[in-house]
């Protein structure tokens, strides 16, 4: 199905003669808001809209449909003036443009080219799903950590439930990485999954864009607009950072996660709403409430389910693995072939303070991709606010993290990571048995 947007009468009817002489079934939209309504993650549909048009041009009717599904065919139909925005925007997402005045085989043509390849993205979703494979949890949150196996059986537990659930844990853990995961874990992983950074948005335009507005709700509100969460129907909706969210606004999201309805501003009509929420803070909301910068009704509404990311401090021995992982990750980002990376390195990543978390060993496995130091000149060390450790424990996570790295470091063989250490093969299994270093964690290829 063709989905085609424009404000332009004459243009609308031309494009649904066209469309429907060349047996290509369309629905024909004068509103980008209309459109977007019918946008979902498996719909079998490519979007071909108007950029310049009143209230929402075409390229922010993109920029939410991409929002729901980043694989979304969009074909974005342009002046000639705009042609060079229309091939920025190709970088930014958009499948194909359409320069006015266009042939209408021009429009048939690409209109067919984008319905093959949704229908192959959407049967590829379908097989992945019937295959199965690597489980979508342990394949977004890497460890083999104590921490991190509570932390994946916790999320697999409530991801099959309907439960709100709170995410907490200091910046860069990997807060979204883990409400991506259990969204894609639950129910509704075929549904959008729509993100907020609470602290991102405009104070003056966080009420209308969460909930939505009427026209005439304000001054030059020319027509309605639907809010964020009406875009995550079905799906789930992400706040990021929501103990920065203000005061007035709290109230209002309380009740929409009691009611699971909103109120559009300007409107008393209230709209049903199906989704899940999950928020995420790196503060303790509770004692956030109690200094009376936050609710504590909406505090403790959010927290019938609560999952704690893991400091990299407190998961030395995963550091190995999950930078071998990032390396190659970048390696595919970057088009360029993962390098080797030798034990002493990944030793010596395993000891370090890591303050800013996943993020900041992200970072580093993007320049060791790239050839680059593995420290960034200039930056300021982000603090660590963990509690102090005593020298011997300071001692045990350095070994332990040694150890851990030395396996990852010789392909998972005991031997060779007995001899590299210099131990004895009982003395290496009484230190992974001191420090939960199991077997299965390091795949014996002996």
């Amino acid at each position: 199905m063709i989905l085609f947007v424009d404000d332009e009468e004459h243009l609308r009817l031309a494009a649904e003669q066209t469309l429907t002489l060349a047996d290509l079934p369309a629905r024909i939209f004068a509103e980008p808001e209309a459109a977007l309504g019918e946008v979902e993650r498996h719909l079998d549909a490519v979007l071909v809209t108007d950029i310049r048009m009143p209230g929402m041009d075409g390229l922010t009717l993109m920029s939410r449909v991409l929002e729901i599904d980043p694989e979304f065919p969009v074909i974005l139909v342009t002046g000639h003036g705009d042609v060079d925005l229309a091939v920025q925007s190709m970088r930014d997402g958009a499948y194909d443009f359409l320069e006015k005045p266009y042939a209408p085989a021009r429009l048939v043509e690409t209109c067919r080219r984008a319905i093959d390849k949704r229908r192959l993205t959407l049967e590829n979703r379908a097989l992945r799903r019937q295959v199965g494979g690597r489980d979508v949890v342990e394949a977004r949150l890497i460890g083999r950590s104590p921490q991190m196996v509570a932390l994946r059986q916790s999320l697999r537990a409530v991801a099959e439930t309907e439960a709100d659930v709170l995410i907490v844990g200091r910046t860069g853990t990997g807060k979204e990485i883990a409400a991506r995961a259990l969204h894609r874990a639950s129910p509704r992983s075929e549904r959008p999954f729509v993100a907020i950074n609470c602290a991102a948005l405009p104070e003056a335009m966080i009420e209308t864009e969460l909930f939505g507005h009427e026209a005439g709700a304000f001054p030059g509100a020319s027509r309605a607009r639907f809010g964020r969460f009406e875009h995550a129907r079905g799906g789930t909706v992400f706040l990021d950072e929501i103990d920065s969210l203000p005061l007035p606004l709290q109230g209002k999201l309380l009740h929409a996660i009691q009611d699971r309805a909103i109120t559009r501003l300007g409107s008393n009509d209230p709209v049903p709403l199906d989704i899940r929420f999950i928020a995420a803070s790196k503060r303790d909301l509770v004692e956030a409430s109690e200094a009376g910068e936050f609710r504590s009704d909406l505090a403790y509404r959010l927290n019938v389910v609560t999952l704690r990311m893991p400091a990299l401090s407190e998961r030395r021995e995963d550091i190995p693995r999950l930078f071998m992982h990032l390396v190659n990750e970048a390696a595919a980002r970057y088009k360029r072939p993962a390098p080797e990376v030798p034990g002493a390195v990944l030793a010596s990543l395993a000891a370090r303070d890591w303050p800013g978390n996943v993020r900041e060993l992200r970072n580093a496995a993007d320049r060791y991709s790239l050839g680059l130091p593995l420290e960034s000149k200039g930056t300021e060390a982000i603090p660590d606010t963990g509690l102090a450790q005593t020298l011997a424990e300071q001692v045990a996570n350095h070994e332990r993290a040694l150890i851990a790295a030395a396996i990852e470091a010789n392909g998972g063989s005991l031997k060779s990571t007995y001899e590299s250490l210099g131990l004895s093969r009982k003395a290496l299994y009484e230190k992974m048995r001191k420090y939960g270093l199991t077997r299965d964690m390091a795949e014996d290829a002996e």
